[in-house]
């Protein structure tokens, strides 16, 4: 699956942005999404996942009861809404996914084989 990542930008402390993870192909459903975030020198982190059918979600806790992770099977398409954006938000952003029919949440880099192309999200102080 190819995967497109759009919807960073700048935005102050306390704001909100909604990231989009476009994908193709036809078994979207099937595919368990992840967003993933990494700021210069550092490793890659997890930050939210979300299973196919049944629908099951799991996130970092630096980001739990600020973020929701969401998708739209007739769409292709997932979703991550940002609320109460900190400065320590700041990183890179990306969406990944793994084909598997499987409720266990996903948190590894490695447990995803394929990755959008990153979308940069900037909150100033």
């Amino acid at each position: 699956v190819q995967l497109q990542a759009s919807g960073g930008g700048l935005v102050q402390a306390g704001g909100s942005l909604r990231l989009s993870c476009a994908a193709s192909g036809r078994t979207f459903s099937s595919y368990h999404m992840g967003w993933f975030r990494q700021t210069p020198g550092k490793e890659r982190e997890f930050v939210a996942s979300i299973t196919g059918s049944p629908i099951r979600t799991g996130y970092a806790d630096s980001v739990k009861g600020r973020f929701t992770i969401s998708r739209d099977n007739a769409k292709n398409t997932g979703y991550l809404q940002m609320n109460s954006l900190k400065p320590d938000d700041t990183a890179v952003y990306y969406c990944a996914a793994k084909s598997v029919y499987s409720t266990r949440i996903r948190t590894a880099e490695a447990e995803f084989d394929s990755w959008g192309q990153g979308t940069q999200v900037t909150v100033s102080s």
